[in-house]
This record gives structure tokens, sequence and C-alpha cells, in this order.
């Protein structure tokens, strides 16, 4: 491989000679080599994004020449766009401040611009990265901000409007199967009847809470930690100069998102922090993301599971459904078909729920002016993220929208169980109605039978009494 050598604040570094980050990053790949997991792509454009807006912001200011400008928000621009991804080498778990991976940014940018102005790689000239690309910024206040911008994006853009679809999605098979009565079940036991249709509404309601809770970070994900620089102060930096970025911001954002009908009608609000010192050294709002992004996770892996028994068998199980057959359940049993789309949401849930304990751990390290676990936060919370985003389609479409109802095997289960006791109560009383489940459980009758054989109620009022679909609602 060949090498340029470049020189940073503390010394002369050997920088392979195609890439276009500097000595700076070069030293943290160097340093860093944990994982090889770099930050997600959704990071590093919003990071784009955000130095293209602070140009532009510093152009408006006279602090920087027009045509300097110009060419480091073109460059940005296209790090926002993803075209230089590969560029963006340093693993995750580096300096806790992201500074790395800020003047990954810098470097890349400022090499760019260069470039387009006539200039040579590695040559800071005209453009230096320090100087003019993260002019009025510091490592400290830029990556919390990004934070809050990759997450707000991925959340508006990506998982919400996938959560509505399978919401609506759940509220069809509702619809649908309203007319199926069955047997409900607690603590895994045969209870009073339901239809399939309120069951599912239950995880369609499960859906909406969801969306509402994740949705209700909106207003905290707004506010950009940007202008407060080194420790919260905004010490080198122009008094206009977040609030003056985060309105170019909601334009660009606007006009970079204007295409997607996800987004129309959801024009975005980024605002200066009220309080630069929290906003640098807290991560809480990270962490109250994770916890609503963890608390879907949890009512994903409950909607998978019960889908998962309710179309256990097929002749062994119970059967109330079915589920789309997707791919060979077996190496050695031929004709065995799984529920595969359920299993893969358990395991993206399970690793949901490991990230929200690491972003826990680390929204815990928030050392006086600064929190310096930011990269493993930023890394954990927007990998969650896509992970749901993604597995929700597959979800909806490969299981969801495919899942028939056994009308007569529902049905069927009714009669035996037990649990139809429950609605003679009225008539005579919890212990005798609770004598009669005993002995119909002794003797393998039913309910019914043996208030037949006993002549407990006439049959009218029997037939009344033991009715499924009396039961699927409280008395009028």
């Amino acid at each position: 491989m060949k090498y340029r050598i470049e020189k940073d604040s503390m010394g002369k570094m050997k920088v392979p000679v195609d890439c276009l980050y500097g000595a700076s990053t070069q030293r943290a790949v160097e340093n860093f080599p944990v994982s090889g997991w770099h930050m997600p792509s959704s990071f590093i454009h919003s990071l784009g994004y955000l130095k293209a807006c602070c140009a532009v912001v510093n152009k408006k200011l006279k602090l920087l020449d027009g045509k300097i400008a110009s060419a480091i928000q073109n460059a940005s621009l296209k790090v926002a766009h993803g075209e230089y991804d590969l560029h963006f080498v340093v693993d995750v778990f580096q300096t806790g401040s992201g500074t790395s991976t800020n003047m990954n940014a810098n470097e890349v940018i400022a090499n760019i611009a260069n470039l387009s102005l006539g200039g040579a790689i590695g040559s800071k000239k005209p453009i230096h990265p320090n100087d003019h690309v993260n002019l009025g910024q510091s490592s400290n206040d830029v990556i919390p901000s990004v934070i809050h911008i990759a997450t707000f994006l991925d959340l508006k853009i990506r998982l919400i409007p996938e959560l509505k679809k399978l919401q609506r999605s759940l509220e069809k098979k509702s619809e649908e199967f309203k007319n199926i009565v069955k047997i409900g079940r607690t603590h895994l036991q045969d209870a009073t009847p339901i239809t399939l249709g309120q069951e599912f509404s239950g995880y369609a309601a499960q859906i909406k809470n969801c969306i509402q809770r994740i949705e209700s970070c909106y207003c905290l994900l707004s506010e950009l930690a940007l202008g407060g620089t080194a420790v919260g102060t905004g010490i080198n930096t122009h008094k206009n100069f977040s609030q003056l970025v985060c309105e170019e911001l909601n334009i660009s954002l606007s006009r970079h998102c204007e295409a997607s009908e996800r987004s129309r009608g959801n024009p975005f609000n980024f605002i200066e922090a009220k309080n630069h010192f929290e906003a640098q050294a807290s991560k809480d709002t990270c962490l109250q993301v994770s916890g609503s992004v963890k608390t879907l996770a949890v009512a994903l892996t409950k909607i998978a599971n019960d889908i998962r028994w309710l179309s256990s068998g097929p002749r062994c199980g119970l059967g109330e459904i079915e589920i789309p057959s997707t791919q060979p359940g077996s190496s050695i049993m031929p004709g065995k078909v799984n529920p595969v789309i359920a299993e893969s949401v358990l395991q993206v849930c399970a690793q949901v729920i490991g990230n929200d304990t690491a972003i826990t751990l680390g929204a815990q390290a928030g050392n006086f002016e600064l929190n310096v676990m930011m990269p493993m936060i930023a890394c954990n919370l927007l990998n969650s993220i896509s992970l749901l985003s993604n597995v929700v389609i597959i979800f909806r479409v490969k299981c969801i929208d495919g899942i028939k109802a056994n009308k007569e095997t529902c049905e069927n289960s009714i009669e035996k169980s037990l649990a139809l006791c429950t609605a003679l109560v009225l008539h005579i009383g919890y212990d005798k109605a609770a004598e009669l489940a005993k002995k119909a459980y002794k003797t393998k009758k039913t309910i019914r039978q043996i208030c037949q054989e006993e002549k407990i109620l006439d049959q009218k009022t029997l037939e009344m009494a033991l009715n499924p679909w009396t039961m699927l609602k409280p008395i009028d």
C-alpha cells in the first residue's frame, strides 16, 4: 500500500494515499482496532448535513469566505448523500466524545473541498479541517447534536411509518376475525371466551401505544447541543451561530425529505438546547428514546410469541391460526414448517433490549461537563432503530398479512373449557360453580353435561348462560 505523510498536532503519520481522511483519523484507526464496527451510515449522513449547514451560517456571519464556505457545503452534502461512506473508518469504541469521528468528517470534507478548488489531498489548503470545516464547533457539541438528528430522522422516516403500517395490518386482521369466537387464556390456562378479533385488537393497540411513546420523544430530540462548544459556555463561537444553523438545518432536511411521502406534513423543528450544560453532559434524552424503543421490542416479543403459540401444531398444538409458510423448517424432518419470521422478530427484540442496557450504562457516564460514551450510545440506539425498522417490515409482509384463522379449531375448544362455569356464577354462586368445574374435570365431561345431568338450571337459562357470545362484553 502506498502512503503519504501528514502531520497533526502530535506529529507525523503515514496515511494511505487514496484515503480522503488525514493524520488525526489515521491515528484513531491505529489506536482503536477494537471491533471493526464503524459509526452507522445514518449518523455519518446526519453529520454531513450538519457540517453543510454550519458552512452556510459561517458564510452568512462573514466568518468564512464565500468560495471556501460553498466548497465545504458542497463537500459536506456529498458526505450526507452517502458518496464517501467508505472513508469513515474510525471504530465505534474510540474516544468517548466522538472526537475522532468528528475529525474524520472534518478531514474528509476538507479534502473533497480542496480537490474541488484545485488543491491536493492532505494539503489543508486552502481549506483547513479545523479552522474552516470545524469553525464554531467542538466535537463536544457536534456529536451529541448529530445523535439527536440521526435518531430523529431514523424514527420519523423509517421506524414510525413502518409501525403505522403494522398497526393497520393488525387492525385489518382484528376486523377480519371479529366473528370467530375462541377460548381465552390466562396463565396459559383456559379462561372465558374471546373473539380472535378482540385478541388481535390488543396487538394493534400495543403498537399504537408504542408509536405514541416514541413520538413523545420528538420534542426532546429536537434540542441540539450545538453552540455549547467545549464545555457548554459557547467559547469561540458566534452568539447566533446555533440558532442560525438550526434554522438552516430545518430547511435543508425538509428539502431532502420532501420527496418522501412518509415525511410530508411533518416539518422539522430543531432548536438550540435550552441548557447547553445538560445537553452536553447528559444523555438522558437518548436513554428515554431507547426506553421507548425497548418498550416496542417488548411489545413485539409478546405479539410474536402469541403468534407462535396460536399457530403451534399444525395438528398437535393450538392451531387456531395458520401463518404463511416461508421456508423448510427442518434439515431432518420433511414437511416441517416453523414460525421463522416470528423467531427473527424475537431475536431482534432481544438484541434491542441488550442495546438498551448498554445505553443505560453509557448514559451514566456524564462526568462533569461531558458524557464520554457517546459513540457507543449512538451506535446502539441507531442500531436498535434500524433492526426494528427492518424486522417490522418482514413481520408484517411475510407473517401478519398472511395469517388465516382456523375457525373450526377455535370454536370447537370452547365447549370443552371448564372456565365456562364463570358464566354460571350469577345464577348459582361461586362455590357451586367451582364444584361443577371440579366434577367436570374429574369425570372428563363438559360443564353443560354436568348441568344437564344434575338439572342445575332449566334448559333455556342454561343455553343463554353458556352461549359464548354473551360472554364477550359486560352485561347491559
